[in-house]
């Protein structure tokens, strides 16, 4: 069953080990069948408990799947393999398409803010026992949320909105439960889930976000927590319409007691208003990154939500980091004070490049989508083969297997290195290489 590869250990925790060795060797491919665990346990002369408790272990970290008679096996893609690692690696004379960058162009210059940030701190020096949201940090966030609509909530600071969300689903979540999420969706967020030891439940979507029926579906299937990106969808550039918000509104109104996170990483760089779906539900959260818009590098989000779920997670922070560095709070405050960041100006510069590839690819007769942000997303028969093929054009995307669960096949380009003069020829490429998109929407 297993070839040459030998599982072995007398407790839980060393069998566990050792199938997650084998996997990260790859000695235990993907799909691999593991022994049942009576059988397991003879071989290894243990308690088929112990067994069974290496294998929850394992279900846990994300590195196997259990399907009932039909046994455990390795998972397709196990938690330690990050969807980011499915890519192409551009080479000299290759324009690299796929990363997800901001464009350093538009992105302000640090020294100011976090010199003006040492300055302060050499008048009032960050120490043990402080709170751990910088007030003028604070006040602004909260203010910058308000003008969008989000409700009230007291709000806290994490190390990116990646940090954010697994701290909220640590709040409230549990291994083995469901979670939904977009699909085509982020892959960083996809591994989380798998990793956390949760069931990620895919969610199709369409240009105006999550549809309704499918996030009523998920919900209804037993679905714990729903994350959605209100804005600047990855991969797909999605944007949660007015409309489309007033009826996921009402759909989390038949279900209050899930967990309700949203994703705003398009704050200040997406031109299109902020729909929030807050309201309907008991515990909900709302993130917000300085990445794209100031730096990837500051990694500081904002987060704000119910008062529960805010103090669990600030709670939980105080036992780790304790707190995101003040000094890079009131760097950012003075990023914000100082208008460093002009957001309809980059909203405007993205918005250019990415409707003109858009525009461009449906004169030559292909599917594209991408109504915020600086991604866009092409529906293709043959994902593999057209990367594949743009690559020998010079140009590098990234493959939708890093993004996909069930939906169809596609690949994703970033705009943000895109000079005007290149979308005709980006747009002939893409042509070329991915003939007729199937007559499918993303789910």
């Amino acid at each position: 069953m297993l070839g040459d590869y030998r599982i072995v250990g007398r407790r839980a925790s060393e069998i566990a080990a050792s199938v997650e060795r084998g996997v990260g060797a790859g000695d235990l491919e993907p799909g691999q069948l593991l022994p049942p665990m009576r059988e397991l346990a003879t071989e290894l002369g243990v308690n088929p408990n112990t067994v069974a408790s290496a294998y929850r272990t394992l279900r846990e970290r994300g590195v196997i799947e259990t399907a009932g008679r039909k046994g455990s096996r390795v998972r397709p893609r196990p938690a330690g393999t990050a969807r980011g690692t499915i890519g192409v690696e551009a080479p000299p004379g290759v324009r690299d398409l796929g990363e997800g960058n901001p464009d350093p162009a538009l992105l302000p210059p640090l020294h100011e803010a976090l010199a003006a940030a040492a300055r302060r701190n050499a008048q009032e020096p960050g120490l043990y026992g402080q709170a751990p949201v910088d007030a003028e940090f604070g006040r602004l966030a909260r203010a910058g949320m308000d003008a969008d609509g989000v409700p009230d909530g007291p709000v806290a600071v994490t190390s990116g909105s990646l940090d954010a969300i697994e701290r909220v689903l640590a709040a409230h979540v549990k291994p083995g439960d469901a979670v939904a999420v977009e699909d085509p969706g982020w892959g960083s967020l996809l591994d989380l889930v798998s990793a956390l030891g949760l069931k990620p439940v895919p969610v199709a979507l369409d240009d105006d976000g999550p549809l309704p029926g499918e996030v009523r579906k998920a919900l209804a299937g037993g679905a714990r927590a729903l994350i959605v990106t209100d804005r600047a969808q990855n991969p797909t550039g999605a944007a949660v319409s007015k409309a489309r918000a007033r009826e996921l509104r009402a759909v989390l109104a038949q279900f209050p007691h899930i967990l309700l996170i949203e994703d705003d990483h398009g704050h200040a760089i997406v031109d299109l208003p902020l729909h929030p779906l807050a309201g309907p539900t008991d515990s909900w959260a709302l993130v917000r990154s300085t990445a794209k818009a100031y730096g990837p590098d500051l990694r500081v989000a904002v987060l704000t939500g119910d008062a529960v779920t805010v103090d669990r997670v600030m709670g939980r922070q105080g036992l780790g980091p304790g707190w995101v560095s003040r000094l890079l709070q009131r760097a950012v405050v003075q990023l914000w004070t100082s208008g460093a960041v002009d957001p309809r100006e980059v909203a405007r510069s993205y918005g250019l490049r990415r409707d003109a590839l858009v525009q461009a690819l449906a004169e030559r007769g292909i599917e594209a989508h991408g109504r915020s942000g600086m991604n866009v997303w092409v529906p293709v028969p043959d994902e593999t083969g057209a990367v594949t093929r743009l690559l020998r054009a010079g140009w590098a995307v990234a493959p939708g297997a890093r993004f996909r669960m069930s939906s169809p096949p596609g690949v994703r380009l970033t705009v943000s290195g895109l000079s005007t003069d290149e979308i005709g020829q980006v747009a002939d490429a893409v042509a070329a290489a991915a003939g007729p998109a199937p007559a499918r929407s993303y789910g």
